[in-house]
């Protein structure tokens, strides 16, 4: 089993930056993907980005495309998700997770969601 322990969020007015981090232990983190849900009121838990084991590939929703990038080190068992230029839109409960895709689609592989970190962005 995985833990993670997302961090990083807080409230940043539009144009600006946030870094989040999430940690992860239990079992080898280098072996499968990571990537960053959100979630925001009243909406279903959506697909923002994800990266492949050795941090060779990278993919993103597009709505996020050019303005987030995510990263990790393996040696720190730690995911990032760098987010510039936000907008009052990208506010959401942000969560990592081992994930795969299937289809056009991204899912959660394993383990159970962690508490999330909220991004708050004002306009």
């Amino acid at each position: 089993q995985v833990q993670l322990a997302e961090s990083g969020g807080g409230l940043v007015q539009a144009g600006g930056s946030l870094r989040l981090s999430c940690a992860a232990s239990g079992r080898t983190f280098s072996t499968y993907f990571m990537g960053w849900f959100r979630q925001a009121p009243g909406k279903e838990r959506e697909f923002v980005a994800a990266i492949t084991g050795n941090g060779g590939n990278t993919y993103y929703t597009d709505s996020v495309k050019g303005r987030f990038t995510i990263s990790r080190d393996n040696v720190k068992n730690t995911v990032y998700l760098q987010m510039n230029s936000l907008k009052p839109e990208d506010t959401a409960l942000y969560y990592c997770a081992p994930t795969y895709q299937f289809g056009s689609t991204w899912y959660k592989s394993f383990g159970s969601w962690g508490q999330g970190t909220q991004v708050t962005v004002s306009s």
